[in-house]
């Protein structure tokens, strides 16, 4: 017990760096840009003497007199930043997400009648995965990057990576050890897929990466890390973990290095990293100097993330030698940071069970020193690995919230599940927990669920759902609606409610290669997402004005759609198997040229689900037309055959206007075609076939070098209606 409070305690030891008075102005500054002039009846301060030593905490009050309405004290700017959304959101009605803001303040703003006080459960309250830096983040500029801490801050999140910019550095490293640049261009892989070459999945595949995308890198990663530290954030910085380029053992024939085998579908070509024997010298050389060369660049909050064997099969299972890894990353960090913690994703113990067996599990962890460490237990509100592990064996978690792979889009949660969870992990007989957090793979999809998680990191106990998501109705739209509530309430019970082992891959007829195998199981009651999509049409004389309420509108839609598209697929599926021509003729006409153009139409009428935002935005990062499509044909594969053969076929599947009309749907009416002939001809379908000709189409769609509007068109509320009124069961 004493070796756990001991290790809780050395988690609990970094601070943010900037001081009060810094802090203080980052978030009033952060205040002006979210609520304009109105910013000057909320008096903000930082105090760390709040927290007393603590946990984060904020102050709300209102001072006699009538200039100032509310003062809020934060121990950070951070919990400063919490405190305003708290007034905000329970005092003011108001409403933040990554879809839209409703900041409709009350005149005058209201005055509290007596002092709120509120300190997190936990020390951190961690955001982002390794997969959101190419899911979501990959184009960002510094605009949408300010956005995104923005929220991070009103959200009270305090600890977050900081990972752009590293491939300049390590190009730096690379060449003072001696690699030449076509080594060092061979190794590192294109923009899209950057977070897979960091953690040695991938390398080469669809780089090299140009010397303006460094620069530009560069430049981003000063603006985050000094935005993040003014507010009090913790930035997390990348570490060595032992993969290298080839170039290495050119340079040093000697070196003990293996190659480790394939990833994920993908062979040695883009595969097949080389990892260094921890107990080579050079694992320590060049561990360190690139810490160091990275300390130097971009300062340091003493946290750093390493993940070497991620989805990947370490060399041997034999304690002895895991111990050595770890210890070997440990040291790297701490030649070059006395204080370093080490941040590790803990994926790999829930990912591959049959390896990760306890004596295994426990071997890695206490490579490093109890409490040096503190391990993102990161799929938690579905496979919590803490319950195993004995709380990891004594080094401190937190407790994540995964929700979302490859930033599908479809309406999904596990409410249950992480209303109560943290709670439970708290708990835990000898809990190791010092926080919670919310680790998607990609973001900008279901904003209620990141909401509700938010709110739970500063809580002490569970909610009451259906109250709380009829309140999260009402602030989104900015006017209490009947309609609209029923409808989230049975959103939440449905849809937002799945139990047992969720994994929410979409995995819907309509985003998926098509066959005669297809999965069309729900986890939930179909009908209550049709009768939510009623309630929601029924409210829009009333709410259309709202931007919050036109996007769910588009989401729920979709999803309704999505349910359709399964319905027809069953339809044709069961008209080819009863050789009924005529049928099968009207299901797949009206799915490929009605109800896959008509949801193409929807989607394209809402800025943020279209595929031209997501093209345009990489286009917009390159220095010239060379880049620009080497960006583009990055964007195109990640969405869909991810890979040059479609290695990882559809992982990163997202329903926008462009993409659901000229590659799913093309998809589709070739694979009606083929069930036509098939009948037509009296000879079987060949899957293998179909296979062949359908990756043509979807290699077609990456080089169609066609442009797709980044602007909306057309109008949300009638394109929905008449969906409905054609669709509705």
């Amino acid at each position: 017990l004493l070796l756990l409070a001991a290790a809780a305690a050395a988690a609990a030891a970094p601070r943010a760096g900037a001081g009060d008075a810094r802090q203080e102005a980052a978030v009033r500054a952060l205040a002006r840009r979210l609520l304009g002039p109105r910013a000057a009846a909320v008096a903000l301060s930082v105090e760390a003497a709040l927290a007393a030593g603590g946990p984060d905490t904020y102050r709300l009050r209102s001072p006699p007199g009538a200039a100032v309405a509310v003062a809020v004290t934060g121990s950070s700017g951070v919990a400063a930043a919490a405190g305003l959304y708290r007034y905000l959101r329970d005092f003011c009605g108001c409403h933040l997400s990554w879809s839209g803001a409703q900041l409709r303040l009350p005149a005058p703003l209201p005055r509290l009648r007596a002092e709120i006080r509120a300190s997190a459960p936990g020390r951190y309250r961690y955001y982002q995965n390794v997969c959101t830096q190419s899911y979501s983040y990959a184009w960002w500029d510094w605009a949408r990057w300010e956005r995104e801490i923005d929220w991070m801050a009103l959200s009270g999140i305090n600890l977050a990576p900081a990972f752009a910019g590293q491939e300049a550095v390590w190009q730096r490293v690379y060449r003072s050890l001696g690699l030449n640049q076509s080594e060092i261009d061979a190794y590192f892989t294109g923009p899209a897929f950057l977070a897979w070459n960091r953690m040695g999945n991938l390398h080469g595949w669809a780089g090299p990466l140009p010397p303006a995308w460094h620069l530009k890198q560069l430049y981003l990663q000063y603006q985050i890390v000094e935005r993040m530290r003014s507010l009090g954030m913790i930035t997390v910085l990348p570490a060595f973990a032992g993969h290298v380029p080839q170039g290495v053992l050119r340079v040093f024939p000697r070196v003990n290095a293996t190659r480790l085998g394939g990833w994920s579908h993908f062979d040695c070509t883009y595969s097949c990293t080389y990892l260094l024997d921890p107990e080579d010298p050079m694992f320590q050389v060049i561990g360190t100097l690139f810490l160091k060369e990275l300390i130097k660049e971009f300062g340091t909050d003493h946290i750093y993330s390493a993940d070497t064997f991620n989805e990947m099969t370490p060399l041997s299972s034999d304690p002895a030698y895991l111990s050595r890894v770890s210890n070997a990353i440990f040291r790297s960090m701490t030649g070059a940071d006395p204080e370093a913690l080490w941040l590790m994703q803990g994926w790999l113990f829930q990912h591959q069970p049959d390896f990760w067996q306890p004596a295994q599990v426990r071997a890695l962890l206490h490579g490093v020193p109890l409490g040096r460490m503190i391990v993102l237990d990161l799929f938690a509100e579905s496979k919590p690995v803490y319950q195993w592990t004995e709380s990891f064996y004594g080094q401190p978690f937190i407790w994540c919230m995964l929700h979302n792979f490859g930033g599908n889009h479809g309406l999904f949660g596990t409410v249950e599940a992480i209303n109560h969870g943290p709670f439970a992990a708290r708990c835990f007989p000898n809990s190791t927990m010092v926080g919670t957090g919310l680790v998607p793979e990609g973001i900008e999809q279901n904003d209620m669920v990141y909401e509700l998680m938010n709110e739970l990191g500063w809580r002490q106990e569970p909610l009451d759902l259906p109250s709380w998501v009829t309140r999260y109705a009402e602030r989104r739209y900015g006017t209490p609606n009947a309609a609209a509530a029923s409808a989230w309430r049975l959103l939440l019970r449905s849809v937002y409610n799945c139990t047992g082992v969720c994994v929410n891959h979409n995995r819907s007829p309509l985003v998926r290669r098509p066959s005669l195998h297809m999965d069309t199981e729900l986890w939930y009651n179909a009908s209550d997402v049709y009768e939510a999509w009623r309630l929601l049409l029924s409210a829009s004389a009333e709410l259309g004005s709202s931007p919050t309420f036109r996007y769910d509108l588009v989401d729920v839609t979709r999803q309704a759609a999505q349910q359709l598209v399964s319905d027809y697929y069953l339809s044709i599926r069961r008209a080819f198997q009863s050789h009924a021509l005529p049928e099968l003729l009207t299901a797949g006409g009206v799915l490929v040229y009605d109800l896959l153009p008509e949801l193409d139409s929807l989607l394209s009428s809402h800025s943020l689900f279209l595929l031209g935002h997501w093209l345009e935005s990489a286009r917009a990062v390159a220095t010239s037309d060379r880049e620009a499509e080497q960006y583009e044909l990055n964007a195109r594969n990640q969405v869909t055959l991810w890979g040059p053969s479609g290695n990882i076929l559809d992982y990163a599947n997202k329903q926008l206007g462009g993409l659901v009309l000229d590659y799913y749907g093309v998809r589709w009416s070739l694979f009606v075609s083929a069930l036509v002939e098939s009948l037509n001809s009296g000879s079987p379908f060949h899957q293998d076939q179909f296979n062949q000709a359908v990756f043509q189409v979807e290699r077609g769609f990456i080089y169609n070098k066609k442009r797709y509007p980044a602007v909306p068109a057309g109008d949300t509320l009638e394109i929905s209606r008449k969906l409905f009124l054609k669709y509705y069961p």
